[in-house]
């Protein structure tokens, strides 16, 4: 086993446990059992249930997959702004991960004098699908744990694991609060500190591409 699934693992083994505090429950998708199904009640053991959390989360993409959802009660505010910045950022589980630290870093550091996972996000011009007059704002401002799309579910799943998370799991440093996207800036002013910067590289055994994204810290 790889040193990342390691390191995953033990995360999920973090989360269950937090999760328990805030009473979140993994519910798949219900479906009428057939005939031999409700006969048997056969059961799904704990780590049936983490594997598929673990597979929904960061296996490839299948269209028949179950989706990880929490309950209601495990969905605060401060996780529907974290899913919605990181959903409007990129669909990729691992990349969502990182960008999830990326603004609880702003939060705990109170970066801008924003100390809210709400106000983070809409601090004016940081993050670019919640600047004022972007086409895409209204979108993902609606976004609600009751919309059943995949991947935004996947968003909200995340956003939770890294807002209760142990900061012993954070992948770089709690000064990293920046992140530069090349492919999404094309035609478009680079920042100043792109330039004169040298960006982070996340510990474990992330893989990211430096043209989907850079990470960069100590950033004034």
């Amino acid at each position: 086993m790889s040193k990342r699934a390691l390191i995953l693992w033990s995360c999920f083994g973090l989360l269950l446990l937090t999760a328990a505090k805030v009473t979140a429950v993994y519910h798949p998708p219900s479906a009428s059992p057939t005939p031999a199904a409700a006969g048997s009640r056969a059961t799904t053991s704990p780590d049936d249930a983490k594997l598929k959390l673990l597979s929904a989360a960061y296996g490839p993409g299948n269209a028949t997959a179950e989706t990880p959802q929490l309950t209601p009660a495990a969905v605060n505010e401060s996780t529907i702004w974290l899913a919605r910045a990181i959903y409007s950022e990129t669909k990729f589980p691992h990349e969502q991960e990182l960008v999830a630290w990326v603004v609880r870093n702003r939060v705990e550091t109170e970066y801008r004098g924003r100390d809210t996972y709400k106000e983070v996000v809409l601090d004016p011009y940081q993050f670019s699908a919640f600047n004022p007059g972007s086409s895409k704002r209204s979108f993902y401002l609606s976004l609600t744990p009751d919309v059943q799309l995949s991947a935004w579910q996947q968003a909200l799943w995340i956003a939770h694991y890294v807002q209760h998370a142990d900061s012993a799991y954070r992948p770089f440093s709690i000064e990293t609060r920046h992140f530069y996207s090349e492919r999404s800036m094309k035609g478009r002013r680079h920042p100043y500190w792109v330039e004169r910067q040298q960006f982070v590289s996340p510990v474990w055994e992330y893989t990211v591409n430096k043209r989907r994204f850079r990470f960069y810290k100590e950033i004034s």
